[in-house]
């Protein structure tokens, strides 16, 4: 005699069907029951607790804004792991491009050595303070220079994206480009 095995139908199905359809009350029940799940799956992926806050953000957006595309709600625990997984791996890939970013800029700006070269505690503060001065030279720009410059830098997007974000001519982007590398230049020239 055979046994009748039933699986219990999944607890958020009637969550996801209802998110699906604009329900914004039951997407804050599936954040409640989940959270503490998706958290340690963008953890086990990022590992820096100080973007766990700015990730989860982005995947409980994304969940809201492409649920409707979820073929089969059944497997909504697959789909958001992959959510998860995704957001933090792009978050992490952010991370490492700002970094390269720092120490290139670090290079070009001031004409020094490799800044990574030596890993010593001195030298992680020397850094540090470096870093901050960057920052703060791009804090001083105009908008104008420092918006395309932070998009290109940080976020890693294409003069095309540029000019569409900020409804500019591609050329002009390049023009405030050009012209913010050369203001950041002559500020941090300028601090020395």
């Amino acid at each position: 005699m055979a046994l009748a095995v039933t699986i219990p139908q999944d607890e958020d199905l009637s969550l996801v069907e209802a998110v699906q359809t604009g329900d914004e009350s039951a997407l804050n029940q599936l954040i409640a029951r989940n959270d503490r799940w998706v958290r340690g799956v963008v953890y086990s992926v990022l590992s820096d607790v100080d973007m766990l806050d700015d990730v989860m953000q982005k995947v409980w957006v994304t969940v809201w804004q492409r649920a409707v595309e979820m073929e089969d709600a059944r497997r909504w625990r697959h789909w958001l792991y992959r959510t998860a997984r995704n957001a933090a791996i792009d978050a992490g890939r952010k991370k490492t491009r700002r970094r390269k970013l720092w120490q290139r800029l670090g290079q070009e700006m001031l004409g020094r050595p490799d800044m990574g070269a030596s890993r010593g505690p001195d030298r992680m503060v020397a850094v540090a303070e470096e870093h901050q001065r960057v920052l703060g030279a791009i804090e001083t720009m105009p908008v104008i220079y420092r918006e395309p410059f932070v998009m290109r830098h940080l976020e890693g997007w294409t003069y095309k994206q540029i000019a569409e974000a900020l409804d500019l001519p591609v050329d002009t982007v390049g023009t405030r480009l050009v012209r913010a590398r050369r203001l950041l230049q002559e500020t941090l020239e300028a601090q020395l």
